[in-house]
């Protein structure tokens, strides 16, 4: 089974603090942006973007606020403030995806085939990333916050 992290962009006024309010947000998810778990690997070696001082370097992936659903065994919905998109965006604007690479390549290469499929393996990463950071450019000029779940897909 494969984890997938399902993003989705809602104006402030709109966001609730109910896990099944949030859950509904993801239902007949055709605009969801979908990116696998392991994309947080590319981020958490990169220098902390300059206005995130004391934040994880994996809060592009998996950063938020939690919202505990009901079934604790389930993992939180996670949000993100729309100044924390904007941050995000503006950290995934400047981001080397090259250097972040380099950092995260020996780490993700045995997870897919090893050397011989690192030109398959960078291009899908590369793809991923530049999808992510189009998310969040958007969500940030729409002033919008982020609803994140990890689901396994």
């Amino acid at each position: 089974m494969s984890a997938y992290l399902r993003l989705r962009a809602v104006p402030p006024p709109a966001l609730r603090n109910s896990a099944i309010w949030l859950e509904r947000l993801f239902e007949g998810d055709a605009e969801t942006v979908r990116r696998c778990r392991d994309q947080e690997h590319l981020y958490a070696g990169a220098p902390l973007h300059p206005l995130a001082r004391n934040r994880s370097r994996t809060q592009v992936v998996l950063g938020g606020r939690p919202v505990f659903r009901t079934d604790r065994h389930k993992p939180p919905l996670l949000v993100l403030t729309a100044a924390q998109a904007r941050q995000v965006a503006g950290f995934l604007a400047t981001a080397d995806f090259d250097a972040l690479w380099d950092a995260a390549r020996d780490d993700l290469l045995p997870r897919y085939g090893g050397v011989i499929a690192e030109p398959e393996t960078w291009r899908a990463f590369a793809a991923a990333h530049q999808e992510l950071r189009a998310f969040y450019v958007h969500t940030a000029e729409c002033g919008d916050a982020v609803v994140k779940w990890l689901s396994e897909a």
